[in-house]
């Protein structure tokens, strides 16, 4: 089991903190700057959200990392990702290149965030710890727990906030 929770840790620390570091960028390269390119691409209120994100970002990836409320973490993060996936990737197919931002990469930090919320943190974590994981998370609730607040989460963002910009 030992080999196991080795991956686990380094799978999940590895996700967090890029998340944590992408939603840490967005405050780096100036909070103004990304909430002018979240007013372009229809999120309102812009300043509002270009928070939202950058905060979720960092909360999520910091949370996953260390492996505390996980399946809560890990719903944050399919959750903004599916908003980002929806308001800046889908139209531009999987492949991001120097053109486009495609899809892969929202893609594959979802579905890992789900994959982890599922099968849970693993040994080397706050979780287990505090005796959070289990047998609570490491179940299907866990897995339901990220999927649906994810999803949920991010569709109700979408329908408060996201306002397709209009097209000539």
């Amino acid at each position: 089991m030992g080999n196991v929770n080795f991956i686990l840790f380094a799978f999940r620390v590895g996700l967090g903190v890029t998340l944590a570091l992408h939603g840490w960028n967005k405050f780096h390269k100036g909070i103004d700057g990304t909430a002018g390119w979240f007013r372009g691409i229809g999120m309102r209120p812009a300043k509002l959200n270009a928070y939202l994100a950058a905060c979720t970002e960092i909360g999520s990836g910091a949370l996953l990392a260390i492996g505390l409320f996980t399946p809560f973490a890990s719903a944050a993060m399919i959750g903004v990702m599916l908003v980002a996936y929806w308001v800046a990737h889908r139209k531009n197919g999987f492949f991001i290149n120097n053109k486009s931002p495609g899809w892969e990469y929202v893609f594959i930090i979802g579905l890992s965030a789900l994959v982890i919320g599922g099968i849970g943190p693993g040994e080397w974590s706050a979780d287990d710890i505090l005796g959070l994981s289990k047998p609570f998370y490491s179940t299907w609730w866990g897995f339901a727990i990220s999927l649906v607040g994810g999803i949920g989460g991010g569709f109700a963002q979408l329908g408060v906030c996201f306002r397709p910009p209009k097209t000539d």
